[in-house]
């Protein structure tokens, strides 16, 4: 069984409609990639996911493990494990990474020596260590955020992890270990949803299933090869 199934799902944004539609399901513990022009939906569906109350689901359903959470509050689905990175982290000034990730870890049952132990890896695997105990994203270049929202991915294993636009402003050192950290994650169990308009990440995570979001619906679904063909020839091969 899927453990993220949507169904279906309309979801406006002040009273424009924005997705029309959407379904797909994410297979446990593989890596899936969603595609698609600028504008065409890709972080409204992401919002939506998460339970931003901005984002208004008019009809639809979305399931996490079989069990309905379309209308419960971001909270909620975070403590079931349901993970969002943005496109644009926010800057947080006087809470320090290194406090944030130690009451988010012991929020979901880890214990404060576990924390003392991972946190430390998670820095090094991240490449963060100069920015370990500074405020969160405060100063941070655009790829040092898109960095610390993978720490946080990967120090809370969470169920399903959205990944909107990790690649975006990133270098090509800085993909690679994005990349890395995600494939341990979901070698890990962690299902992962890679939210993307450029396929240079996926040469690096190859994902198990393409889906191709247009004008707020999906147009097409297929395997990695999808993907290759939309970096050799653009959206306009993807049959509508």
């Amino acid at each position: 069984m899927p453990i993220l199934k949507i169904k279906d799902l309309h979801v406006s944004v002040e009273g424009q409609p924005i997705l029309k539609g959407v379904s797909l399901a994410l297979e446990e513990g593989e890596i899936h990639a969603l595609m698609g022009p600028n504008g065409s939906g890709k972080s409204t569906l992401a919002f939506a996911l998460a339970g931003h109350p901005d984002y208004r689901v008019e009809r639809g359903r979305v399931l996490l493990s079989g069990e309905d959470i379309t209308h419960l509050p971001p909270d909620q689905r975070a403590k079931m494990g349901l993970f969002l990175a943005f496109q644009y982290p926010p800057e947080v000034e006087g809470v320090r990474l290194r406090e944030f990730m130690r009451l988010a870890c012991g929020d979901q049952g880890h214990g404060f020596c576990e924390f003392q132990e991972a946190y430390p890896k998670a820095v090094r695997r991240l490449s963060l260590e100069e920015l370990a105990d500074r405020e969160l994203n405060v100063g941070f270049s655009g790829g040092e955020k898109k960095r610390a929202e993978l720490l946080q991915a990967w120090l809370l294993r969470p169920r399903v992890a959205l990944l909107d636009e990790s690649d975006s402003g990133v270098d090509v050192d800085a993909v690679k270990v994005i990349a890395r950290a995600i494939r341990e994650l979901a070698e890990a169990g962690t299902t992962v949803l890679i939210i993307t308009h450029y396929p240079r990440i996926l040469e690096h995570v190859p994902p198990a299933r393409v889906f191709v979001l247009q004008e707020g619906r999906i147009v097409q679904a297929g395997g990695p090869e999808l993907a290759r063909t939309i970096e050799a020839e653009g959206f306009k091969a993807v049959q509508r």
